[in-house]
């Protein structure tokens, strides 16, 4: 049996709420006119939070990046100050010799 995650689960519910929520207005008992605007309005409010979302997504995105940048950043500080101390111990051992 294949394994699910919360995400699976998320997605499945989210379809289904999506899938209810259209058979709901199909069936309402409303006008046609009145049905449209209440579909548009769905829309509409629909890619609202879409593009929210994918605000939040591309701003948690970018700090992720700058944190990644920054940890990369303080690793190559590291190699550089591990690389100069090995030369100088070097230089040192050599001298005595």
């Amino acid at each position: 049996m294949p394994r699910t995650n919360a995400s699976d689960y998320m997605a499945s519910f989210l379809v289904g709420g999506l899938v209810g929520a259209g058979l709901a207005l199909l069936f309402a008992p409303r006008s046609g006119r009145e049905l449209r605007g209440l579909i548009g309005d769905k829309v509409r409010e629909g890619a609202d939070r879409g593009r929210e979302l994918g605000e939040r997504v591309t701003q948690k995105s970018r700090e992720l990046i700058d944190d990644a940048k920054q940890g990369l950043q303080w690793q190559k500080e590291r190699l550089a100050a591990a690389v100069e101390a090995g030369r100088d111990t070097y230089r040192e051992e050599k001298s005595q010799l």
